[in-house]
């Protein structure tokens, strides 16, 4: 039944286009949509018939927001940062997907070469994207073993190992031909762009006079460039005469969940595929959209994107300022077909591991809810973790219906350790008394790892702060494996080990655990490199950080000899440190 209050808002949504936030009783944001008319898509979430899924999302709603843009366009790109900004969970996410590898060449005239996954600046120049981080690599250490282009980030006082090698032009101490510069970074975009004949031409040349020289080290490093220039570039090319870049989308959609599939044409090769599934809450066509326009956020626009139909090409046009076309015909059409076909029979392959894992959630949210006679959607669960009352530390992970929200994950560093009930009266205090002091809102459940004393000791805690807190506790077995739920009236809740509540529950407290353990060895790592570097004189900031650098760990430090350690610091603080670290041997 629609309230009242939504019914009044209703009444006030304008004919123009825009983007709606759907809110909970708590005021959390559900949903974050786009729309040409505001009020005919708000509407229609309030009235007809919907899935499951969408009824799912409709039933939590109490309230919403919706900001007016002048265009469609401003709707799809306010959206993108809403989504990006609050990682609302009905809507489909792949901000976290990965991004994928590119090779820059930078603009200044002494340029180097090297791998990103952040397309930053546009003056730059990027190529990609690649299949994996391995392959963009071995493309980038080629590039520079067979070019004399700049290495280093920033440009040194002095030449360095490279320029001894003849692998750079030394920059730093000279100056540098502009048409030398201008040649290799030709070279190098030909070479980046599949024109490999004439560099391996050369190669193979040079590989002969060594040969003939009886360089045969020499020329044994040569062969292995021309082999790995080989094994890079050997893609699955398309014939497309033009060979210009394009990357080509689509979708399909069956039982609740939709496929997408991408496939990214560089120089007629198709260099990687991207692959997501999700439950659908929304207009498929909207969450294709978004697909998009999210996976944009983190890569570069091609010339020319291709697109099924009905797809709205002139708003993701006018977005992307790039041309994206429906191919009715031919080639392109055919590659359209396939991309389709592909996120079909993925999309087969996997519908039943997702759809069972998502069944399994709301099964165990499902438990969860009947246990406890109200809607559970935000767990808050602690683990604290110390030696010997050192680096005492806690962990605090959030789920919400069943998922991590690593947003908002915390970590404490506490006070001197007494015991484990007095740690665990010290992070839930600082916890949620800064909640209340916030005025933010509870979450539905706390969650502590431990039995009857850790319970009270919250309970303590709650009573003291006068909270509205829900508090139960994990009980464990002889073996300090899980077995059930003990709810803040000392009553214990056992937990049939198929039960999908059982699995979401060991997950949450494997997942609390590690991140308590991961923060406090971070600090105890950091601590036993402070405790050790800083009580040598002669060792700053400065040193310490060049030190870690060079060496990477305190292990590797202590191997290193007084002759290496001299290499980063001067001999004599070198000697010292050196005592120092052996001291106890």
């Amino acid at each position: 039944m629609i309230t009242q209050h939504l019914q009044d808002k209703l009444a006030l949504l304008p004919d123009k286009p825009g983007c709606y936030i759907m809110k909970d009783e708590d005021g959390n944001i559900l949903y974050v949509g786009k729309a040409k008319i505001l009020k005919n898509r708000v509407r229609s979430y309030f009235h007809g018939v919907h899935n499951y899924k969408t009824t799912r999302l409709v039933e939590r709603i109490r309230d919403f927001e919706f900001i007016v843009t002048a265009s469609e366009k401003e709707a799809l790109l306010l959206e993108i940062n809403l989504i990006k900004k609050y990682t609302p969970p009905f809507n489909i996410m792949f901000m976290d997907d990965k991004s994928y590898p590119y090779i820059v060449m930078s603009h200044e005239e002494n340029f180097r070469v090297y791998t990103t996954r952040q397309v930053k600046n546009k003056k730059d120049t990027y190529f990609g994207p690649y299949p994996s981080s391995q392959a963009a690599n071995e493309m980038v250490r080629l590039i520079n073993t067979i070019f004399t282009v700049r290495k280093c980030v920033h440009i040194p006082n002095k030449p360095c190992l490279y320029y001894h090698m003849h692998q750079c032009n030394a920059p730093c101490i000279q100056k540098v031909d502009p048409e030398i510069n201008k040649k290799n970074r030709n070279d190098i975009k030909k070479f980046l762009q599949g024109d490999t004949d004439e560099i391996v031409s050369s190669l193979r040349k040079q590989m002969e006079i060594a040969s003939e020289n009886l360089q045969f080290e020499r020329a044994k490093e040569i062969l292995d460039s021309i082999q790995a220039i080989e094994h890079v570039i050997e893609k699955q090319t398309i014939d497309f005469k033009d060979q210009q870049s394009r990357d080509v989308f689509g979708y399909y959609e069956d039982k609740g969940y939709v496929s997408f599939q991408g496939f990214f044409i560089r120089q007629g090769k198709i260099l990687e595929r991207t692959f997501a599934i999700h439950s659908i809450y929304e207009d498929t066509m909207d969450a294709f959209i978004s697909f998009i326009m999210q996976y944009y956020e983190n890569n570069v626009v091609p010339k020319e994107i291709l697109v099924p139909q009905d797809t709205p090409v002139d708003i993701l046009e006018e977005a992307l300022g790039c041309k994206v076309r429906i191919p009715i015909k031919g080639q392109k059409k055919a590659l359209v077909d396939l991309v389709i076909n592909n996120a079909r029979e993925t999309h087969e392959q996997k519908f039943s591991l997702a759809f069972r894992k998502e069944n399994e959630l709301e099964i165990a949210n499902q438990h969860l809810n009947e246990i406890f006679h109200a809607p559970i959607h935000t767990i808050e669960i602690f683990d604290n973790s110390h030696i010997s009352g050192s680096y005492n530390v806690s962990g605090l992970v959030v789920f919400e219906d069943g998922k991590p929200n690593k947003s908002k994950y915390r970590h404490y560093q506490l006070g001197e350790y007494i015991s484990d009930l007095d740690s665990m009266k010290e992070v839930i205090y600082r916890r949620y008394f800064r909640l209340l002091k916030e005025g933010s809102v509870m979450p539905d459940l706390l969650l502590v790892d431990g039995g009857i004393l850790q319970i009270q000791a919250a309970k303590e805690i709650r009573d003291l702060l006068e909270l509205d807190l829900r508090i139960a506790g994990l009980v464990k077995d002889d073996k300090h494996s899980t077995r059930g739920l003990i709810d803040e009236n000392l009553m214990e809740i056992p937990l049939d080990k198929e039960d999908p509540l059982f699995f979401l529950l060991t997950r949450m407290q494997d997942e609390v655990h590690r991140y308590a353990i991961s923060y406090h060895r971070k600090l105890r790592s950091k601590g036993m490199t402070k405790s050790i570097l800083d009580t040598v004189e002669g060792i700053g900031e400065k040193r310490k950080k060049a030190l870690l650098k060079q060496f990477k760990s305190m292990k590797q430090i202590k191997q290193a000899s007084i002759a290496e350690l001299s290499e980063v610091i001067p001999e004599n603080v070198a000697k010292i440190l050196y005592a120092r670290l052996h001291s106890d041997e």
